[in-house]
């Protein structure tokens, strides 16, 4: 691709799930470089960029870029042809299939890939005959997708970020900071609603940047969201702020809520929070008594052992004061990647056809294949971190796409050990993490820079991505690899040359994106469900009815469940973590990037000054966080923005990650991860060291 001349091209940042727009146009200087410039007609972001967003181009020509597909033998990689990866990976897939069984075999997707490729993947997963396919909202958001299908009938935001700025009266922000990990809807959407006098009740044990402009903070003991909850709705049941008319025609449900905190006692719940409670009772008069009332809901909410719960206690709050069905009000999670969300909507979920149809219903599998041609197992697979447990054992092989699970997932360094024990492992990424250092075969694949197709942002806005650069060495997209793949091996129904061809069959089988065609996206994009061509899509959901089997929001009542791990005298903390406004998951991109290191160049820990004087603990000193599961070195920041009592710290570095110490315990229903409370003891470290800075030129995890 020649850049002379070349107009600039728009495309969607790689990072977070905002989904905001930027153009892009290759270097006429430098081959392979890209300049990155403002897109003022954007829809999402009308030219404004965070930090990370502006950062993203410095990754796409970095010098750490894999290039040549790789084989290891003997211990160590050599380059190879692509034919002769391929006839490896077609070999090994099809020698654990005959040996053992196809469930033997697990597939990661990514929610950095565009639709079309993590549709592919679970396609072929499926062909393959496993269902053993899932993505790293397994990880995040798993139990608010679980939640938010289970009781009101889809797995996304109920509203957009247009609407609730227009209308919302109130926010309720719990266990999420959109401030620093969503920078762009704050600073366009929060910050104006803040400034027109929408109130803003914050809930979350770190303090943080979102806190500066929330009316009310509630700074509970981590993993209290429940009894924090139940105080609120008691609050409003006792006051009679509910909405009888919107309980009695639209939810089902309400009597289960009431005998549930018959007998609540809501000075004893306010103790386990932390939290005095006339400033809860405070907080739910103000969101009962708004007119437009909006829940958004983050990881500090779902990753819990009962992130389920968690979420169903903000529907039930949604439910209860009839915000649910109109502009400015609804239940929110906001999105942490940039495909999560349609990297769900395809079906690559163990669970889930497209469209978020179970596998096991008759009917959505029988529609599936007539379209497919081929038969889909009708039971549900194993999650990503049910397929990491068993790796060595039920799992014989695993193939990977633009994932590091021995980093991002909990208890970090057991992950590490099991794939060691894997026959055969394949990764395709852009570079080579630490889970690609422990393959037998290793693809080079595109960057987002180099790649289209279309991505779904957090309130369900379906846009293009659009190549804007030449593809460098010998590297492919994930969606050319895996068509190759799935030709060779399968014969039939892998032969797409570009994304609008596999664009075309996913929207044959998810009824929600069915209306959506190429030519209708253009720049402004469609909020799924678009059901015909010629929608326009729909920027807030359920306003005539929920889309559950009855048409009723369900209504549960929920109880306290304290973390898994609880403070003892071995380990008398609790850890909890959140992520970094300059940095990414686990920091293949953000660390490689010159201006987001030098923001953050290591990890930390924040102690609050109480706990800092209990162990001797000066600002800035290196101290060893340790775990039942591994320990960290990171330099200690004293202040007053954490509990006391609890510790917090990031995963973005992949030598001091948190995940080396967070708890694998899962959500039953959700099967998500508690990494948001560990037992943790610290520890001055007696001789301070200086770890390695991980800077842009270290190896670093996947995203």
């Amino acid at each position: 691709m020649s850049s002379e001349g070349q107009e600039p091209v728009k495309t969607i940042c790689p990072y977070c799930g905002v989904g905001c727009g930027l153009q892009l146009q290759p270097d006429e200087d430098e081959e392979g470089d890209v300049n990155l410039k403002p897109w003022f007609d954007a829809p999402v972001n009308e030219g404004a960029l965070c930090i990370k967003g502006g950062a993203s181009t410095e990754v796409v020509n970095h010098p750490d870029r894999l290039k040549e597909p790789l084989i290891k033998e003997d211990g160590e990689f050599r380059e190879a042809s692509w034919e002769e990866a391929y006839d490896l990976i077609e070999s090994e897939l099809t020698r654990i299939r005959d040996d053992y069984e196809p469930d033997a075999m697990g597939f990661f997707g990514c929610s950095k890939a565009v639709n079309e490729e993590n549709y592919l993947i679970q396609k072929f997963a499926r062909r393959y005959g496993t269902n053993n396919v899932d993505n790293c909202t397994r990880l995040c958001h798993a139990s608010t997708v679980w939640t938010l299908r289970n009781s009101l009938g889809a797995g996304a935001m109920t509203n957009s970020m247009q609407d609730l700025m227009d209308e919302g009266d109130a926010y309720w922000i719990q266990g999420a900071n959109p401030s620093e990990q969503h920078p762009i809807a704050h600073s366009s959407y929060f910050k104006q609603a803040a400034l027109e006098d929408t109130d803003i009740v914050q809930v979350d044990p770190h303090a943080n940047k979102t806190t500066r402009d929330a009316d009310i903070h509630l700074q509970l003991n981590p993993g209290t969201d429940i009894p924090l909850l139940n105080v609120v709705i008691k609050t409003i049941l006792d006051n009679e702020w509910y909405d009888e008319e919107f309980i009695e025609e639209r939810t089902e449900g309400f009597e289960h809520l009431e005998e549930t905190l018959a007998d609540f006692d809501m000075e004893e719940a306010a103790e386990t929070c932390g939290i005095p409670l006339e400033k809860i009772q405070e907080a739910a008069k103000v969101y009962a008594e708004a007119k437009n009332a909006a829940i958004f809901t983050g990881m500090g909410m779902s990753q819990h052992r009962c992130g389920v719960d968690n979420v169903q206690n903000e529907v039930n709050l949604a439910l209860i004061t009839g915000n649910l069905g109109r502009p400015g009000t609804g239940v929110n999670p906001l999105r942490g990647q940039n495909n999560v969300q349609g990297t769900c909507d395809v079906g690559a979920m163990p669970n889930v056809l497209p469209g978020y149809r179970d596998t096991d219903d008759d009917e959505a599998r029988k529609k599936t294949e007539e379209v497919w041609g081929f038969e889909v197992p009708p039971e549900p697979g194993l999650t990503n971190v049910e397929i990491s447990d068993r790796a060595g054992e039920s799992i014989k092989g695993l193939y990977i796409m633009g994932e590091n699970p021995v980093v991002s997932e909990p208890d970090a360094n057991e992950v590490a050990k099991r794939f060691e024990e894997l026959e055969f492992l394949c990764v395709q990424d852009v570079f080579m993490s630490e889970t690609a250092e422990l393959a037998d075969v290793v693809l080079p694949a595109t960057s987002w820079a180099e790649r289209g197709g279309t991505v779904t942002n957090t309130d369900r806005r379906v846009q293009l991505m659009r190549p804007v650069t030449s593809v460098p060495g010998n590297t492919k997209d994930d969606l050319r690899i895996l068509s190759e793949l799935g030709t060779r091996m399968f014969d039939e129904g892998f032969d797409f040359d570009e994304p609008e061809e596999v664009f075309e069959e996913l929207r044959e089988v998810t009824p929600s994106y069915h209306g959506i065609t190429y030519e209708a996206l253009g720049e402004e994009g469609i909020q799924w469900p678009c059901l015909e061509e010629g929608d326009e899509g729909d920027p807030f959901l359920y306003e005539e009815g929920f889309d559950t089997e009855n048409g009723l929001g369900e209504i549960i009542g929920v109880t306290h469940q304290p973390p898994a791990e609880v403070p003892d005298d071995e380990y008398p903390l609790i850890l909890t973590t959140a992520r970094l406004e300059a940095h990414y998951n686990t920091g293949t991109m953000s660390t490689r990037s010159p201006t987001l290191q030098r923001r953050d160049p290591d990890n930390f820990v924040d102690v609050h000054p109480a706990d800092a004087e209990r162990y001797g603990i000066e600002d800035g000193q290196m101290v060893t966080l340790r775990s039942r599961r591994g320990e960290i070195t990171v330099e200690a920041h004293v202040t007053e923005d954490i509990k006391e009592g609890s510790i917090w710290t990031t995963p973005h570095f992949a030598k001091s990650s948190a995940n080396k110490l967070t708890n694998d315990v899962l959500d039953p229903d959700a099967n998500i991860p508690e990494y948001k409370a560990a037992a943790t003891e610290i520890e001055v470290e007696v001789e301070p060291t200086d770890p390695p800075t991980e800077s842009a030129d270290a190896p670093a995890a996947d995203d």
